[in-house]
């Protein structure tokens, strides 16, 4: 058996991916992978996702230099969630959020609203000058 058929995919043929910071535990990120992406993962251990909206993979960093350094690929126990254990690359700390961020969870919940709780690193209009 092909170890990609170990995972279960959902109906579009994707799995959530969850890229956690290998060095802190941090939570950096939430994304999708197809079979091609998981594949290519795992060749480059590097991450590689699949973009829903622009429906084509995408290699994490290919735009902003902030690439993820895999050290792990894990399958939760019910084979429909993979963990990846990343280094994060590309800036001190890490940016891996799109805003500039070091995680994309920087909101939390106060009371009733939700606040940004983590600093903006670096600008994203200095990030994605394409």
């Amino acid at each position: 058996m092909d170890w990609l058929d170990h995972v279960r995919w959902d109906d579009q043929g994707l799995v959530p991916v969850i890229a956690q910071e290998a060095g802190s535990g941090d939570v950096l990120m939430f994304a999708w992978m197809n079979r091609e992406a998981l594949a290519r993962t795992a060749e480059l251990r590097e991450a590689v996702y699949f973009s829903r909206s622009r429906q084509r993979l995408w290699h994490k960093g290919e735009e902003s230099g902030h690439t993820q350094k895999v050290h792990e690929i894990r399958l939760d126990c019910d084979q429909d969630v993979v963990l990846l254990k990343v280094t994060q690359l590309g800036h001190e700390p890490g940016i891996a959020c799109h805003t500039g961020r070091h995680s994309c969870f920087f909101e939390r919940l106060d009371g009733d609203q939700w606040a940004a709780v983590d600093p903006v690193l670096k600008d994203p209009a200095r990030i994605y000058t394409k």
